[in-house]
């Protein structure tokens, strides 16, 4: 962990695993959710966007190995002189795992040329509710050839919180669905967000408390954001809903940062949207501004990543996910 961060971030964590630096190349595929096409309802999750929280990137033409391949050049750009640079494939829109398997193979297909060279690691994001065991069988058999990561969206460990923003799904699935991933040797990333309406702050403790006994390797935590094309614009432009200010943000997160799992590797602390699309809130502060401002707020407390988990029992975190392939022997946005 980085004692000046005081929690366990990715980016060092990534080189000193790959040995190299490492990029996220997003990709859209294109997919869809139960809770959007009937299966469990419709209009999905009441904060997300036509886009799935992705980049919509398929809608301009072009197919994921296209996307992949311009997503590799520009993370090249990176690289400082004789330094090459490795990509992270993240199949980011929506969920990538739900509906016919032969879909999700032929999109892995698509990765595949590139596997152990450019592409170092690929990231499935998905749905708890959505791991069919095809599915599971497909992304186990690619492990052995590059480290792969289930991304899964909790979001709130209240059923109940899940339940009113049309989620439909539960933290029991949840559990199921990072178990089931770690039977089958994947690592999982838990995505979770504060200021859900009804959650509360105690919310934020109890959902990183969740993350840490579901033993996931990492996670990603944001503030609730307002987006245009959504149910939630409605409510908010209606009056019904409010969203954190950055102080408070601030000490949910670090509540949240202090509850999990020393091990786990916190993939992100602040959630970003393009100004075009973004109602509230208006922090008007770069990422790297919000997590120095998080670390502040951990060093006036006294604390860091998992001072409130120490005493709680405990979980022990499956190996964080490392491929037979190339990999140095080294020491370091929503679903």
């Amino acid at each position: 962990m980085n004692p000046d961060l005081r929690f366990r971030s990715l980016a060092p964590w990534l080189k000193e695993t790959f040995g190299q630096p490492v990029y996220r190349v997003a990709l859209d595929a294109g997919s869809t959710c139960p809770n959007r096409d009937g299966t469990r309802g419709f209009g999905g999750c009441t904060y997300c966007d036509v886009e799935g929280s992705g980049t919509g990137a398929l809608r301009t033409g072009k197919a994921v190995a296209e996307q992949l391949e311009a997503g590799l050049k520009r993370i090249a750009r990176r690289g400082r002189g004789d330094q090459e640079v490795g990509a992270i494939a993240y199949l980011q829109s929506y969920s990538n795992t739900y509906g016919d398997s032969a879909r999700l193979k032929e999109l892995l297909g698509a990765v595949e040329p590139y596997l152990g060279d450019a592409v170092r690691c690929v990231s499935v994001a998905t749905r708890p509710d959505c791991l069919q065991d095809e599915a599971l069988r497909l992304l186990e058999h690619l492990s052995h050839r590059v480290p792969v990561w289930l991304e899964l969206g909790l979001e709130s460990a209240n059923d109940e919180v899940l339940l009113n923003i049309n989620r439909l799904h539960t933290l029991a699935e949840f559990d199921d669905a990072v178990q089931r991933a770690h039977q089958a040797g994947l690592s999982t990333v838990s995505h979770a967000i504060l200021g859900l309406p009804g959650d509360g702050r105690q919310g934020a403790r109890d959902t990183a408390r969740a993350i840490a006994r579901a033993g996931c390797a990492g996670v990603k935590v944001h503030h609730l954001m307002v987006l245009k094309k959504t149910q939630m614009a409605h409510d908010w432009h209606a009056g019904r809903l409010e969203v954190l200010d950055l102080e408070t943000y601030l000490d949910w997160a670090a509540d949240f940062i202090e509850r999990l799992h020393p091990d786990q590797v916190v993939h992100r602390v602040t959630g970003e949207a393009p100004q075009e699309k973004l109602i509230a809130p208006q922090f008007g502060l770069h990422k790297t501004a919000i997590r120095v401002r998080l670390t502040e707020v951990l060093c006036n407390r006294g604390t860091r990543q998992g001072s409130a988990h120490i005493g709680e029992g405990g979980v022990s975190l499956p190996p964080q996910s490392a491929s037979p392939l190339d990999i140095a022997p080294a020491s370091d946005q929503q679903r």
